[in-house]
């Protein structure tokens, strides 16, 4: 089907359902991804070094953003 057909069928075009569950599948996943729990998930995946870099990174970042503050104060 091309767009022009999609869009004269309007709601009434039907998915196979092996791509229907694939698609439900992927917005479960998304949503877990977003959720709290799909971001610790991520966080356990990560090496214990990348988790260091990434602290020491953000550190830095608030260090530098702080002492700029204080010198304009």
């Amino acid at each position: 089907m091309d767009e022009n057909q999609i869009q004269m069928a309007g709601d009434d075009v039907d998915l196979p359902e092996d791509l229907q569950k694939m698609v439900a599948e992927d917005q479960v996943e998304e949503e877990d991804k977003e959720s709290i729990l799909g971001q610790l998930q991520n966080i356990q995946n990560m090496d214990i070094d990348t988790i260091k870099e990434k602290a020491q990174a953000t550190f830095t970042e608030i260090k530098q953003a702080a002492e700029q503050k204080c010198c304009v104060m």
